[in-house]
């Protein structure tokens, strides 16, 4: 499975790592200067979840953003009632 919102449709992004040296010219230098790019992956926070979803409850992949935004309906917990013998 791939690291991708059920929901929104969020999933892993490239782009650059940019490596620099130098004092900033506000801090009395001559300025940074990039001196190297390489490739990298920014990665969604995709978490496995149990969700309620049309009466039914299953697990999906979602994240966090509309995990925390309430995109969906945990499952209430189940009641437990332990067994006790007669005595």
């Amino acid at each position: 499975m791939s690291r991708v919102c059920e929901f929104c449709g969020k999933h892993t992004r490239s782009g650059n790592s940019v490596a620099r040296r130098g004092l900033a010219k506000y801090l009395g230098g001559v300025g940074r200067r990039t001196t190297g790019k390489s490739r990298r992956k920014f990665k969604a926070n995709i978490q496995k979840v149990r969700a309620e979803i049309d009466g039914t409850v299953r697990r999906v992949k979602i994240c966090t953003k509309c995990l925390r935004s309430g995109v969906i309906k945990k499952p209430s917990r189940r009641k437990h009632e332990p067994v006790r013998p007669d005595a």
